[in-house]
């Protein structure tokens, strides 16, 4: 499976799921089942790749503006989000966090921004063909801290100032 297949996949059971991501991480399963175990293992691997090139202090940051707050775990899940939302939004947010506030058409924290579920489609659907729990992927493991330069998300005004559209469109600061 090549990037564009993946991102197809991602896409098309979004947009099949009207956007709700518990049913995207269904149809996402539903789908997966129907390829061979290589090419799920294939798909976790572009999965896997993109959460961790998301796993950045700056996209943090922008995670609690729309979140109102973000633990550990739940931008675990925001990333999964991010990455369900598609090539052009998933590239601009990791470019650019801020320009979230532009590439999303609207933001509803009790829907948006959380989707684990999203995270162990390729395992379950490896499971569901194989009966086996999915092999280590090869992958670097992510690494212990988060990309970039380290600040606070308790400071509201600093969050603001470096997310002034996301702040402006989405934010509670």
């Amino acid at each position: 499976m090549d990037e564009t297949e993946f991102w197809e996949l991602i896409d098309s059971t979004r947009e099949a799921a009207d956007g709700d991501p518990e049913d995207h991480a269904d149809l996402l399963v539903e789908r997966l089942v129907q390829l061979d175990p290589d090419s799920v293992l294939d798909f976790a691997r572009h999965f896997e790749a993109r959460y961790n090139r998301a796993y950045r202090w700056d996209l943090w940051g922008a995670a609690t503006v729309l979140l109102g707050g973000a633990s550990d775990d739940a931008f675990d899940y925001f990333r999964c989000w991010l990455i369900g939302q598609g090539r052009e939004i998933f590239e601009g947010a990791v470019h650019d966090p801020d320009s979230l506030a532009e590439l999303l058409d609207d933001f509803d924290e009790e829907l948006d921004g959380d989707a684990e579920e999203l995270g162990y489609a390729a395992d379950e659907a490896y499971e569901q063909l194989t009966g086996v729990v999915a092999p280590d992927l090869g992958l670097p493991p992510q690494p212990a801290e988060p990309e970039g330069t380290a600040f606070s998300f308790e400071d509201d005004a600093a969050l603001a100032d470096r997310f002034p559209l996301l702040q402006e469109r989405f934010g509670s600061v």
